[in-house]
């Protein structure tokens, strides 16, 4: 539908951005609902972030949504943030009010919800994970992880002292014990745990795949990717052809959409099987 000038505004900021299905998510809604309003995707550099964050602000729009690689920063720029966003750091969701900007943290929830719908609320109740990637989907993960009773959390990243960082900043707030491991440690670290989830950008469009061998995992386990641009990547291929339970991130997608869209738009939506069909779709190149 078209837009009056009247229009609430809103978007999605990250670096990349292209690949990004928030508009066509955010769109199929505003379409159903016929609200007068448009979500725009906004390629934005590390280095421009807050400046670019405050000229939306002044210009009018109700917030925005934020992904790889500003979610920390988000955090950090805004005025107040909800109790979800002060535990995990960083912020995937700033709204734009009087009293300056606010941060929420939708993937904490977004997880749990896409876990539980795939696996059951008691799926990783007791057992071990591991965790690969340390920004701000990795705390949202380590969050999440810990509010579905796993009992230990094993964080790799190829920069150990960054994955150190992060489990020093969480592990006062998470119930769950957190482990941190490099590349190499990969093998003894999977060889127990019943998930494997990539939090990082790792086999995103345009991004070289997550290569860890996953025949050491047990043949019960899990692979999540918060990845869901492509929807099976690489990761979840060579997972299926194993013979692994997988869960791909669009899931998650909808789910940190719903709290976001009700923000910007007034509106609360709903995940229905068509608009699974739709998202899909457009991933295959379709619309």
């Amino acid at each position: 539908m078209s837009i009056t000038g009247r229009a609430k505004l809103a978007g999605v900021v990250g670096w990349p951005i292209a690949h990004s299905l928030s508009p066509k998510l955010h769109g199929y809604w505003l379409d159903e609902y016929g609200i007068d309003a448009a979500y725009v995707p906004l390629a934005v550099r590390r280095e421009d972030f807050a400046a670019v964050i405050n000229g939306l602000r002044l210009a009018g729009f109700k917030g925005v949504n934020v992904t790889i690689p500003h979610k920390e920063a988000a955090f950090a720029l805004a005025a107040s943030c909800d109790a979800v966003a002060e535990i995990a750091g960083a912020a995937n969701l700033l709204l734009f009010g009087e009293n300056g900007i606010e941060a929420r943290n939708t993937d904490v929830a977004s997880f749990t919800a896409s876990v539980v719908e795939n696996i059951g609320a008691d799926g990783l109740r007791g057992r071990p994970a591991v965790l690969w990637g340390a920004g701000g989907m990795a705390r949202a993960a380590v969050c999440a992880l810990s509010d579905l009773g796993v009992s230990e959390i094993r964080i790799l990243n190829r920069t150990k002292a960054r994955a150190e960082t992060l489990a020093a900043a969480l592990a006062p707030r998470t119930a769950a014990r957190l482990v941190c491991a490099g590349f190499e440690d990969w093998s003894r670290a999977g060889s127990d745990a019943a998930v494997l989830v990539n939090a990082s950008s790792a086999g995103m469009t345009g991004v070289p795949a997550l290569d860890l061998p996953l025949e050491v995992l047990p043949a019960q386990a899990t692979v999540f990717d918060a990845v869901y641009n492509p929807l099976e990547t690489a990761l979840l291929a060579r997972a299926k052809a194993g013979g692994l339970c997988t869960v791909d991130g669009l899931g998650m997608l909808m789910h940190q959409a719903v709290p976001a869209f009700a923000a910007f738009f007034g509106e609360a939506p709903k995940i229905t099987p068509s608009l699974r069909r739709v998202m899909e779709e457009a991933l295959r190149g379709g619309g």
